[in-house]
């Protein structure tokens, strides 16, 4: 009796070849199988039988959301990193509107009033000399409205040249109504601008915003778009970390 069998069509054959007989002897039975193994390979086209199977769509998807999967993952370790400094960084810059205001412009005191907030280190992003017509001093000024001092005041401010600045920094707001003193300069400490260069209220040389909405609000009342420059100072790196 004799069996073929064939696996893998041409690239692999495996064949068994049977011979079972009987044979006498000593009353015993006797059995001689012949087994014969071939196989031919060819090394090019060993594999050739997997051609028939197609790399599965879903494999495939499965392969490429994993690699989609990896890459967002890293970037957004990376972004948990740095992104949580970035944001903190950005939410405590602040702008603040700074006038000085004719008293000062008329004793030479702008050119101090200056240098003590860049020493701060505070970044000027706008500057100009003014004069004030009276309904942009009436709109600055228009929480005051009520109080009787007001028309004083607007005369006060269109009086003469002012000079409008716009400041930027970490925390700058109260920074600067820091620097700039009490609101009454003989009750502003020592070492303030009011503190330093005025006496009395009416004449108080400085003005400052009193919240970052303010700030803004001011800046876009007293200075046009184009008159803001947008600039990184190269002592930024030795003032923040």
């Amino acid at each position: 009796m004799a069996a073929l069998t064939s696996v893998g069509g041409k690239g692999c054959r495996f064949s068994v070849a049977g011979d079972f007989s009987r044979r006498g002897g000593g009353g015993g039975r006797g059995g001689v199988v012949a087994m014969c193994i071939s196989v031919a390979s060819n090394r090019s086209n060993q594999f050739k039988h997997l051609s028939s199977f197609h790399s599965s769509p879903l494999l495939a998807s499965f392969s490429q959301k994993g690699r989609i999967y990896a890459k967002t993952k890293a970037q957004k370790s990376e972004t948990q990193i740095f992104l949580p400094h970035l944001i903190a960084s950005l939410e405590s810059v602040e702008q603040s509107y700074v006038m000085i205001k004719p008293d000062g412009v008329q004793r030479g005191l702008v050119g101090e009033i200056i240098t003590r907030f860049e020493k701060k280190g505070f970044v000027l992003k706008g500057l100009k000399l003014f004069q004030c017509p009276q309904e942009l001093a009436e709109e600055h000024y228009k929480d005051l409205k009520s109080k009787s001092f007001f028309p004083k005041l607007i005369e006060y401010i269109t009086s003469g040249p002012v000079v409008c600045m716009a400041w930027e920094g970490v925390g700058v707001v109260l920074a600067a109504r820091k620097l700039i003193g009490s609101t009454n300069p003989l009750q502003a400490e020592p070492g303030t601008i009011r503190g330093d260069l005025a006496v009395q209220t009416g004449r108080n040389v400085i003005h400052g915003s009193d919240s970052p909405d303010n700030g803004q609000r001011e800046i876009g009342l007293w200075f046009n778009e184009v008159e803001l420059c947008q600039w990184i100072p190269a002592q930024r790196p030795w003032l923040y970390e």
